[in-house]
């Protein structure tokens, strides 16, 4: 829904390549998070990470936010879309810490992959919905600024 707002609002002739490049960061930022939930078991130690992630992720959605705000009107509806985006990460950390397990754990990492299924059902999702519109954004802000 987002990505349909930016191309309503023309984001590659106001704050273009600025913001979509924020938009790519952030993804990455949760694509890494969502590959390291997959391969590692829930424990203190990848809850941590997950956190510094999702941290990482709000600090870039501010500055995507104030790179954008000067150059074009953020309407209500992308305003409350961005709402959802902000709040989506940290449900999921919050989802990882409710299902560790209650046995004491060591801090380390475990590697135990999730299922294969499971991988196919968080990838491919994020693959259409996000990734792919992020990239066709990117592109278009790109090829305006060559014009």
């Amino acid at each position: 829904m987002d990505f349909v707002l930016h191309r309503a609002s023309s984001i590659e002739t106001t704050s273009g390549l600025s913001e979509s490049r924020l938009h790519l960061v952030q993804i990455w930022i949760l694509g890494l998070a969502t590959i390291l939930w997959l391969c590692f078991r829930a424990s203190p130690a990848l809850l941590t990470i997950l956190l510094i992630l999702v941290c990482s992720h709000a600090v870039t959605g501010y500055w995507d936010t104030r790179v954008a705000y000067p150059t074009r009107a953020i309407r209500p509806v992308e305003q409350h879309v961005h709402s959802i985006l902000d709040i989506a990460p940290w449900v999921a950390v919050g989802a990882v810490y409710w299902f560790m397990p209650d046995r004491h754990m060591g801090a380390a990492l475990t590697f135990e992959p999730a299922p294969l299924a499971m991988w196919l059902f968080a990838i491919v999702p994020a693959l259409l919905l996000t990734v792919f519109p992020a990239l066709v954004e990117f592109r278009r802000c790109l090829s305006f600024r060559a014009l």
